[in-house]
């Protein structure tokens, strides 16, 4: 597919000319399926390893992992496929999802991605690209940490076998969640969460950096159908951002500050920018913008 542009700078609209000058033709998904095997793999034997059991060992010990790799991969798969689906509405070309494999703790995936193929033709389009996903992954990750949180354990902070541990950062939501599903746990008890509630717990989380406004991620999207010029703003201010947040917070946003080079640049404006997107548009939107800060976790993980 081929575009032809006429270049204008959009104030409260525009249209940009486009013209197909071949069929694109169908990929199989066979990379697709080989990425999400493998990614079932990986995230099986991450999750059979934080059931402390050895995923080598034995079948049925590596089987253990699943509760935490089928939860993680329906929070993911569910987010991207709201995307496809999406897109396959406004018919906006885009592959199927591709799942990420890791081989390492704490996860066993760098996550799911689907790759747009066409222009996205309407600022709403761009907006229901931007909030599908969230929304849908954000409903799942709930239900998942309700349940995770119901089959977890509260014991004695001093019967903890190892010196050292793992903290997990709580975002508002999922204190929230467990306050309702636990009750108050004071300082002299822990939070032994179970594999479902962990990968409830990161489907929260990275709901949320999904939702951090700038570039093409999700919140990107969203933020851009809304404002261009915040979107610019936000741009020009993410790394610097991050980097105080690193120093602040986590170390692990001096690596978000340096990704966001490559994928906060500027963003690219839709085939036609109608000057509004409609209430419930924009009450999707605002959706996105609550549960991003009820979600997002300055610092997810410490040690103990």
């Amino acid at each position: 597919m081929q575009y032809r542009k006429t270049i204008i700078q959009p104030t409260d609209g525009y249209y940009k000319d486009i013209s197909e000058s071949s069929i694109p033709k169908k990929k199989s998904g066979h990379i697709n399926l080989f990425l999400f095997i493998a990614t079932v793999f990986t995230t099986t034997a991450v999750g059979a390893v934080i059931a402390d059991k050895n995923p080598f060992e034995s079948l049925g010990s590596f089987l253990n992992g699943l509760p935490f790799s089928v939860t993680l991969l329906s929070i993911l798969g569910i987010h991207e496929f709201a995307h496809y689906f999406t897109a396959k509405l406004w018919k906006i070309r885009v592959t199927l999802p591709y799942f990420i494999p890791a081989p390492i703790l704490p996860l066993g995936t760098f996550g799911a991605v689907i790759k747009m193929k066409s222009s996205i033709p309407t600022r709403k389009a761009l907006i229901d690209m931007g909030t599908s996903g969230p929304i849908a992954g954000f409903i799942i990750a709930v239900i998942a940490t309700i349940i995770g949180l119901s089959l977890s354990k509260v014991v004695p902070a001093g019967t903890l076998e190892s010196e050292t541990y793992y903290i997990l950062g709580e975002s508002l939501l999922f204190r929230f969640l467990s306050f309702i599903v636990l009750g108050p746990v004071n300082d002299n008890y822990a939070v032994i969460p179970h594999p479902v509630a962990f990968a409830g717990w990161i489907g929260l989380f990275v709901t949320a950096l999904n939702l951090i406004p700038i570039g093409q991620l999700d919140g990107g999207h969203i933020l851009f159908a809304l404002s261009p010029k915040t979107h610019e703003l936000v741009r020009r201010i993410r790394f610097p951002l991050l980097l105080l947040m690193g120093l602040t917070f986590w170390n692990g946003w001096y690596l978000w500050a340096v990704l966001s080079l490559f994928f906060g640049r500027r963003h690219p404006y839709p085939d036609r920018m109608e000057p509004s997107i409609g209430i419930f548009r924009m009450a999707a939107a605002i959706i996105t913008i609550i549960i991003f800060f009820i979600c997002i976790t300055p610092t997810p993980i410490s040690i103990g």
